[in-house]
């Protein structure tokens, strides 16, 4: 699978990591940055992480900030993008398989990187229940939501 991966100054350092184990796990990883610690303002780095995972040029995205929500909010404003915030395995287990996420966020500041990497690998390896009636027929209102209100970026 092709991953997009970006953070902020908060997240790089969780980032590194959570990169090295996609590649070990076969993945390919897109870096959208920052290459550093140094201060910078996370909409730089999350949203063209976003775009490529809107336009189809990623199979999913896993940004890092220092709390996730930042990056979430980021990501759902994006036609296609569908972003949860995790800060613990089950989460992201339920993120995938009931709410078929496109899009891993987390909490560098929050959680230790011990529990993020497994929540990594619980979040790459859970498929969507969408055969399961009750969690497609969820996902399809969460659909029709994104079709009323946001706009595709081949519409803009």
């Amino acid at each position: 699978m092709k991953i997009a991966v970006a953070s902020d100054h908060a997240g790089f350092a969780l980032k590194e990591e959570v990169k090295t184990l996609l590649e070990k796990k076969g993945h390919e990883v897109l870096d959208f940055g920052p290459n550093c610690e140094d201060p910078c303002d996370l909409p730089d780095f999350v949203y063209p992480a976003t775009l490529a995972v809107s336009e189809g040029k990623v199979d999913r995205g896993i940004f890092i900030d220092g709390v996730g929500y930042g990056s979430a909010m980021i990501a759902n404003k994006v036609y296609g993008v569908y972003a949860a915030v995790c800060q613990d395995p089950f989460c992201a287990e339920l993120a995938r398989s009931h709410s078929n996420t496109n899009v891993l966020c987390i909490g560098g500041k929050i959680i230790g990187s011990a529990i993020a990497l497994k929540i990594v690998e619980v979040w790459m390896e859970t498929p969507f229940l969408g055969d399961v009636e009750k969690y497609r027929r969820r996902v399809d209102k969460v659909l029709a939501i994104s079709e009323k209100h946001l706009k595709k970026l081949s519409d803009i």
